[in-house]
């Protein structure tokens, strides 16, 4: 119980430090390797591997063998970047929710 507790913390306090890091990433980040792998014409596994594709929400090759990338949104990353502190409280609250119930589940399966 009290590992479950310790992990629960622990994940209070390095989910939100994630989340800023993945939204700075979008608010910020460089798009060249997506325009590169525009311009690959097939990239092998190696060269994927190299690339930074975090920007790229998705990729469609249509029938026509083109290829198609879409971006997140870097406004709304901003956005979730600037309303971050406002909304600590409400993960707070969220990871409580979940810590709360897996102290429930934990002592139902200790009974």
């Amino acid at each position: 119980m009290d590992e479950l507790e310790r992990l629960t913390a622990l994940r209070k306090r390095v989910l939100p430090q994630l989340a800023s890091a993945g939204y700075y990433r979008m608010a910020f980040g460089g798009v060249a390797d997506a325009i590169r792998l525009l311009y690959t014409e097939r990239p092998d596994e190696k060269q994927l591997g190299e690339m930074d594709l975090f920007m790229i929400s998705e990729i469609k090759k249509p029938k026509d063998g083109m290829l198609e990338i879409k971006f997140f949104d870097r406004l709304k990353a901003l956005e979730k970047l600037g309303c971050q502190q406002e909304n600590s409280a409400g993960v707070s609250g969220l990871f409580d929710a979940i810590g709360r119930g897996a102290k429930t589940l934990g002592s139902e399966s200790d009974d």
